[in-house]
């Protein structure tokens, strides 16, 4: 098949986790060339009239979209699975409704909460709380993140809020749009473990692929356990150095792992996804899981944890690649 991969634009002023673009880019092409494809590469923005062009002179087969933002807004990344519909392309991962439902984390939230989801508590920038009120928030942790941005973008240990009141969490909130701009929600912060599951389209349907655990080694008290920008992105940082991923899950973890799963597969049907997807989830301290986001196109990178959950499943990426392929969005 000609193959085009579609991905964010890039600059010289892009983050590290805009500029991993790149380096899924690259993985997939190397990946789809050694099985005989022919690819061509185009960068997606606002200039949509330029983009259908290109996708029509190219006139490629099948698009594989990794596209997660628009010149640096979350808020827009419904346009590339929206502009590939109109011309009747077939494409990657899920289709718009489950890529817009999914990145809008707050709205993810209420779409959980009335499909039975166990997620927590939230209150939005502009005061409002979820589907059933949240009474109080004394003695609680909270957690101040983007309602759109992905990748952990603007999530600091200073997220993190020991509020006695409201108006605190709303203080930070408020702070957040000021630093950053867009759309920010402040979620319970859950004080427990926390698990990744990666699941992968199939001829008979979905299917998890694999769980794993992301553990904070040597974290000093008071630090708070949570896989913010540094984790992710700042290779010299503490907190990269010391959040590691384990599919090595003991016995004891056996029921809380088909619960997990469960909830996952629930999360696909829910959000009508397609071709790979990952759900993340905080387990508290009775070991009750907590769904903190749907992602309908996770990082591809040979070093994040999709990529991890292939090899660890033996499947490979090569043989996970073809199946997202296979499972291509298409309104043919």
């Amino acid at each position: 098949m000609k193959v085009c991969i579609l991905y964010d634009q890039i600059d010289s002023d892009s983050r590290a986790d805009q500029t991993d673009a790149l380096v899924q880019a690259n993985a997939i092409e190397e990946t789809l060339c050694a099985v005989g494809h022919s690819v061509e590469r185009s960068e997606f923005h606002l200039g949509l009239a330029t983009v259908s062009d290109y996708l029509t002179a190219t006139c490629p087969d099948l698009v594989f979209n990794l596209v997660e933002s628009v010149e640096g807004k979350g808020s827009l990344i419904h346009l590339a699975p929206a502009l590939l519909d109109s011309l009747q392309l077939p494409y990657t991962g899920a289709p718009q409704a489950g890529i817009y439902s999914t990145s809008n984390k707050t709205l993810a939230k209420w779409i959980m909460r009335m499909g039975r989801i166990p997620t927590p508590d939230w209150i939005a920038s502009d005061g409002k709380a979820g589907p059933e009120p949240v009474h109080s928030s004394n003695h609680r942790q909270w957690i101040v993140k983007s309602v759109w941005e992905h990748a952990s973008v603007g999530l600091t240990d200073s997220s993190v809020v020991n509020a006695g009141s409201f108006e605190q969490v709303r203080e930070v909130l408020t702070d957040s749009i000021q630093r950053f701009g867009g759309e920010w929600f402040a979620e319970t912060l859950i004080d427990g473990r926390e698990f990744n599951v990666s699941l992968l389209d199939s001829p008979s349907g979905p299917e998890v692929i694999a769980v794993s655990e992301i553990r904070f080694l040597d974290f000093p008290a008071g630090k708070p356990r949570i896989l913010g920008y540094a984790s992710k992105w700042e290779t010299a940082s503490f907190e990269y150095r010391n959040t590691v991923r384990t599919f090595d899950l003991p016995a004891s973890d056996e029921c809380l792992v088909r619960s997990l799963r469960r909830i996952a597969l629930d999360c696909w049907d829910l959000f009508s996804l397609k071709g790979y997807a990952r759900v993340d989830f905080r387990v508290d301290s009775s070991g009750n899981p907590w769904v903190l986001e749907v992602n309908a196109n996770p990082c591809l990178s040979p070093d994040a944890g999709f990529y991890a959950a292939l090899e660890e499943s033996r499947i490979g990426f090569p043989e996970g690649i073809r199946r997202i392929l296979a499972a291509a969005h298409t309104t043919l």
